[in-house]
This record gives structure tokens, sequence and C-alpha cells, in this order.
């Protein structure tokens, strides 16, 4: 049986920004950490070593292969910064056009620091991925979900 390994810690956020080597990395991550928790409303979380996670959703897919996930995120990575963000929603690519210094991978969008990119565009790209998955993957009871594991 398939076992995620990108699973929410218990590790301490703050303490994982200040191990950070590059301090523009974490002067960075800091200001990510705050925006995304003010466009969110969620609590910064980590996910597996080095996934800063807000919100979670709990996605199954028809083969049956389940597991709870972030709902918005970013690592602070030595050659680049990951953001995760939703993908499938057409408007993630529209918004991307008007982001900023960037690449894209299938996951994830990767900056080299903050002052690339427009923060209000961030702001849409994290509002449109928690409402593109809550309208994609919406909650059932947490009973309802441990009762059929």
């Amino acid at each position: 049986m398939y076992k995620p390994k990108t699973k929410e810690t218990d590790r301490d956020v703050l303490e994982f920004i200040e191990s950070v080597e590059h301090p523009g990395k974490r002067r960075d991550a800091l200001q990510l950490l705050t925006i995304f928790k003010e466009t969110t409303g969620c609590s910064a979380k980590m996910w597996g070593p080095s996934i800063i996670g807000f919100g979670s959703y709990h996605y199954k897919y028809a083969s049956g292969h389940e597991g709870d996930a972030p709902l918005v995120g970013f690592s602070p990575r030595k050659s680049k910064i990951s953001l995760y963000f939703a993908t499938g929603d057409p408007e993630r690519e529209e918004l991307l056009q008007q982001f900023g210094k960037h690449t894209a991978g299938k996951g994830c969008v990767y900056i080299n620091k903050v002052e690339d990119i427009r923060i209000e565009i961030l702001e849409a790209l994290i509002r449109q991925s928690v409402d593109f998955l809550r309208k994609t993957y919406p909650q059932e009871p947490t009973e309802k979900r441990e009762s059929a594991n």
C-alpha cells in the first residue's frame, strides 16, 4: 500500500526558517510566511522536512490512492524557492502570466527571490489555489474518513 512521503510534522516552522543558510532566502521565507498566513488565515505547519504548508485537504483518486496535503505552501530550497499551488485550474495559468520572474513545473512554481514577483498576484494565486482545492475536495467529517481506513 502506498504511503505518502510528505506528512504534517511537529517541527517548529520558525526554527526551520532560522536554519536556512542563505540570509536572503531566510528573509524571503519570513516574508512569505506572513503573506501565506494572512492570505489563507491558516497557521503554518511543517510538511516533511522542508515544506511550510497552510491548511490541508484530503484527496482520494479513482485509483484508491488517498492522503492529506497542504492547500498551499512554500519551501526555501538552496537554488530556488518552491511555491506549491493547486494544478488543474486555468485561472492559475492566467495569474502566472502576470506573476513576474518565475519558472513552473507540474506542481511547483519556482522563484529566485520575492522581489522578482508581484505580491498581489501571489496573494491571488494563494486564494485561487485554496478555493479550487476546497471545491475539488470538499471535506468529509473526520470520523467518516477515519472509519473508511
